[in-house]
């Protein structure tokens, strides 16, 4: 018997009430439940769960990009929303914040895929290290990037404050501090370019800082988790060299 001719007949049958029930059930069960491919993309890795090696390999790939002026992050929309919910940066940069360099740029890199901490010469303070402990803990990034610069203001008023006994006025005196074993390091082996090789050492030295920094970073850097490593970044060429 037809649904209509039920109704006319002054109701359902229990029978296809049962029927109808059943159907109704399987297809709130249908929109509802997730498919194998959604609960698959559940449980995919997260974009950033790489070897430090491979995170290496993508910044300096995308260096070579710049440098050729070929860089392929264009569309910085892309992506937007999904940034809105989580981040899984794949390196932290600790950079200087000298405006001609901008890290995402040099590495062709786009937003949410950089962790940058960036102070004037590039030195890792307490409150540095802190935000990268952040970020190799809490956002699982693999890769730790120290990155020097060509022509660095920072590390040139180190060297004259030490070599020239320099007065700097307001709070600069601290960032000399900060600077001062790298640069020092540097003139002790009296280079032929003093101010390319203070720079490099600057690196070096927090590079080593870094990968010895307890409790946190250390523990991740022997368990090869996590990779510490510095470079220096041409501003007149926009090749990163690592050291």
């Amino acid at each position: 018997m037809c649904l209509l001719c039920e109704t006319a007949a002054g109701g359902l049958s229990r029978r296809h009430l049962f029927r109808t029930g059943a159907a109704l059930a399987a297809s709130a069960g249908a929109l509802t439940m997730p498919s194998v491919p959604a609960l698959a993309k559940e449980a995919a890795p997260a974009a950033n769960a790489i070897a430090p090696d491979k995170a290496l390999q993508r910044l300096l790939a995308g260096n070579a990009r710049y440098v050729a002026n070929v860089s392929r992050n264009k569309d910085f929309s892309a992506g937007r929303m999904a940034r809105a919910r989580a981040q899984f940066p794949i390196a932290g940069i600790v950079s200087c914040a000298d405006s001609r360099v901008a890290p995402e740029l040099v590495f062709d890199q786009g937003p949410g895929e950089l962790f940058i901490v960036r102070v004037a010469g590039n030195f890792v303070n307490d409150d540095g290290l802190a935000s990268l402990e952040y970020g190799v803990k809490f956002l699982n990034m693999p890769l730790i990037l120290v990155l020097g610069h060509s022509g660095c203001g920072a590390v040139s008023a180190t060297i004259k404050a030490i070599q020239d006994k320099a007065e700097l006025p307001g709070h600069l005196p601290a960032l000399v501090d900060a600077l001062k074993p790298g640069v020092e390091a540097a003139i002790a082996r009296n280079p032929a370019n003093l101010l390319a090789e203070a720079t490099a050492e600057n690196v070096r030295h927090n590079v080593r800082r870094l990968g010895q920094a307890e409790p946190i970073v250390s523990a991740l850097v022997a368990e090869k988790r996590v990779r510490v490593v510095g470079g220096v970044y041409d501003i007149a060429t926009g090749k990163v060299t690592l050291l």
